[in-house]
């Protein structure tokens, strides 16, 4: 198993777009946690084909009006205009125009911070978690990776589509859960840290004990999936074993022409056939690992 540390967790029910863009940019997003915001609003297409009509009409109405002045021989009056249109061509022409790839990276932050203010407290940073919260986050993790990444779960012997729904729904309760938690924790420990009167400090032992018995309820969560991932564990044993049982058994003719063949001692026959009772046995142990994780999941939704 992996055992990844998720950096950004989302709330399932956010669009998958939207989420993937999340995850993919949490240096942003820690940045938007400390008051970053976007230095220049985005320019649309229209507003960039407007301003360069603009200049376009603008030289055009001037360039015609120059030539109605030479036609009337007003040469200096010509001279003075083009002189103008000739300025404001070469000033759009040396007109800063950032780099295309800076101005793709600008509007990407801003995609990044419009989601996220879109889809504020919908998702949790790493960031987000005190030490404590992030070994608990990290046990969850494992667990679901030990189901998620496992063969059993590939091959349907686990109920996948309630696993793609269930496992997503656990992992962001437990995270959003453990940030809670992470900032009352926090501001607990900065008040205690100033010193306290004992008639604070009355009030301040049952805060503590809601946080003592909150982290005990999310601990909980993370055990029963622990349990749970445990049982696919076994499951998972079970099915490695039978498959390398069944392909050794479909070599037993070729085992049994070479003894024939070579004369060895026939008593070794016996015991190959017995590779099919241990199948059999194997498949018992498979089913019953499926079963008992079934029934680990049904109390995991419980």
């Amino acid at each position: 198993m992996s055992g990844r540390q998720a950096k950004v967790v989302v709330d399932p029910t956010v669009p998958d777009q939207a989420a993937e863009l999340l995850r993919q940019h949490r240096k942003l997003l820690v940045r938007m946690r400390g008051g970053w915001a976007p230095p220049h609003k985005r320019r649309s297409v229209a507003a960039r084909i407007t301003y360069k009509i603009i200049l376009i009409a603008m030289a055009s109405s001037a360039t015609v009006a120059a030539l109605a002045f030479f036609r009337a021989a007003h040469y200096t009056t010509f001279a003075f205009i083009m002189t103008g249109v000739s300025f404001l061509i070469l000033a759009s022409l040396l007109k800063p125009n950032p780099d295309a790839e800076v101005e793709k990276q600008l509007d990407s932050e801003l995609d990044v911070y419009e989601c996220a203010r879109q889809y504020q407290g919908r998702f949790v940073l790493r960031e987000d978690l005190d030490e404590a919260a992030r070994a608990l986050m990290l046990r969850a993790h494992c667990a679901i990776d030990t189901v998620t990444e496992s063969r059993v779960n590939a091959e349907g012997l686990l109920d996948g589509a309630r696993n793609a729904i269930m496992l997503p729904a656990q992992e962001w309760e437990i995270a959003r859960l453990l940030a809670k938690l992470s900032g009352l924790r926090s501001e607990h420990r900065e008040v205690m840290s100033e010193g306290v009167t004992p008639e604070v400090l009355a009030v301040s032992e049952p805060l503590a004990r809601v946080l003592e018995g909150s982290e005990r309820a999310v601990t909980e969560r993370v055990e029963a999936l622990e349990r749970y991932a445990g049982h696919v564990r076994d499951a998972e044993r079970a099915f490695r074993a039978r498959s390398q049982i069944e392909r050794l058994t479909a070599k037993l003719p070729r085992y049994e022409e070479l003894l024939a063949e070579s004369g060895a001692d026939g008593q070794a026959v016996p015991e190959l056939t017995e590779l099919a009772d241990d199948a059999g046995r194997l498949e018992q142990a498979l089913r019953d690992s499926v079963s008992s994780a079934h029934e680990a999941f049904r109390h995991l939704e419980r």
